[in-house]
């Protein structure tokens, strides 16, 4: 009779605790559903103007006081130092048509960085030339798909 019973205890405590993890789950996943819409219901909608002001003599553009705060805010960088010149090469790659090995070949006996921008369906079709660019000292960038 004893066995019984604690095969009964052991099947219902068992029944318990998939009831209790379940519906901490579910709680946990309204939780996080509800803090993530109020963060989206949060963010401004406000139109951002982005751009610059080209200045004569070949001065630095004006990025405007307010970009400059957002740039700020968030350790952007737009403007380099005006004192050393630097010239940065970046690359839009969207696709590959044959030229990206190229390319890198050109970099590299050159002894030149660049930065690439790709897209995902380049990441997806071309990984070993994403992962040469990124062995050879180059910056690859992607932007993020929204949350």
């Amino acid at each position: 009779m004893r066995g019984i019973i604690k095969k009964k205890n052991l099947i219902f405590g068992g029944i318990a605790l998939v009831i209790f993890v379940a519906g901490f789950m579910f709680i946990s996943k309204t939780n996080t559903v509800s803090t993530s819409a109020n963060i989206v219901e949060n963010l401004s909608t406000k139109k951002i103007e982005w751009g610059i002001k080209r200045n004569d003599n070949h001065e630095q553009p004006d990025v405007g006081s307010k970009n400059k705060e957002i740039l700020e805010k968030y350790n952007g960088i737009t403007l380099g130092n005006k004192e050393k010149k630097y010239i940065y090469l970046t690359f839009d790659e969207g696709y590959e048509a044959g030229y990206t090995p190229k390319i890198l070949e050109i970099l590299k006996n050159n002894k030149v960085s660049a930065t690439f921008f790709i897209t995902a369906h380049f990441v997806n079709t071309q990984p070993n030339l994403v992962e040469q660019m990124i062995s050879e000292g180059h910056i690859v960038g992607n932007q993020l798909p929204p949350i």
